[in-house]
């Protein structure tokens, strides 16, 4: 690899070109070839951005011996499939989340990166970033946590057009998408990795015209406290997320992206912790994962904070009765 990491995209949208901003930065990754079903976006995104090979088909990029890893930015209910037939092709992937649409695909795709000996990773980017370690440390002058409530509410630009009777992916079901998979995600996967898997979940949806989630609540039961998770696409919040101690509260701005926190003791004063956070916060997690590519790192740690993500949201989807295709008999 010569120092380098040479990857290949799938998807052209707002969230790849947020990704290429942060690898730009990343002195580990080569932007080498993009890949999508229309060739008129490939060649046109390629173009953009300076690369020579652009793909209309997954076996083309999966073949190409240019290509050591590959960022999958495609509808979640494609995830499964174009990462584990990567995989199988010798390829590292790291997967936009929800990495998966539920357990069992998370499953296949874990096992077809041990069997292949690559490097598979969840792009989370709020957990990579800088914020949540900075959280981790500071937990301690709480003293016994007792609640969490994380939330994550914001009034999706898409939504306008929903209304409109313009449904595009991000409210489309049968896609493995909704509130829950494309927003809630955040707070789930930043409650299991603080706190574990709780005992015990309970679950209610604000459901939409078409069937899908606009909004919801996760409470998660554990034997010395209890979890409110808060998420919507439909509605904006303006109040912190926060962790409830015995000692004192912790204030966090953004679950999403972590840059200010503020911890309330009960004794009147507060502590104010800013978060130096690159604007370009993809940067962290390309960096991560091209680490553990070019240094052989282990990833057992992400992993298990996957499957726990997945196995919470597949609970607090039965209990809601959200249903994808991708679960059919699973759920």
């Amino acid at each position: 690899m010569n120092g380098k990491i040479r990857i290949g995209t799938i998807g052209t949208g707002k969230i790849v070109r947020r990704f290429l901003a942060g690898i730009a930065k990343c002195p580990l990754i080569e932007y080498q070839a993009v890949y999508s079903r229309s060739e008129e976006k490939a060649k046109d995104f390629a173009a953009e951005y300076g690369v020579e090979k652009y793909y209309t088909t997954l076996e083309g990029l999966a073949q190409d011996p240019d290509i050591d890893g590959v960022y999958i930015a495609s509808p979640n209910f494609l995830h499964c499939e174009q990462a584990v037939f990567l995989m199988e092709h010798g390829k590292h992937v790291l997967v936009e989340k929800p990495v998966a649409s539920n357990e069992r695909e998370l499953e296949r795709m874990q096992q077809a990166a041990q069997r292949n000996h690559v490097v598979f990773l969840e792009a989370m980017r709020s957990i990579f970033a800088p914020g949540y370690q900075v959280i981790q440390e500071n937990l301690p002058k709480l003293g016994q946590i007792r609640r969490v409530t994380l939330q994550y509410c914001q009034y999706s630009s898409r939504y306008d057009n929903f209304k409109k009777g313009i449904i595009e992916n991000a409210f489309k079901p049968e896609l493995s998408n909704g509130a829950l998979m494309d927003i809630g995600v955040y707070c789930v996967y930043a409650l299991v990795m603080l706190f574990g898997m709780p005992d015990k979940i309970q679950a209610q949806g604000v459901f939409l015209e078409n069937g899908v989630d606009g909004a919801g609540t996760i409470i998660g039961i554990y034997p010395d406290k209890q979890a409110e998770l808060i998420y919507s696409k439909i509605t904006d919040s303006s109040s912190p997320s926060q962790i409830q101690g015995e000692k004192a509260n912790m204030l966090i701005s953004e679950v999403g992206r972590v840059q200010e926190l503020t911890i309330c003791y009960r004794n009147g004063e507060t502590e104010q912790i800013s978060i130096d956070l690159d604007p370009d916060d993809m940067v962290y997690e390309a960096g991560i994962w091209a680490d553990c590519i070019l240094n052989h790192k282990e990833t057992k740690a992400y992993d298990q904070y996957s499957r726990m993500e997945m196995k919470l949201m597949d609970e607090a989807r039965k209990l809601m009765g959200i249903c994808f295709p991708a679960d059919k008999g699973t759920l």
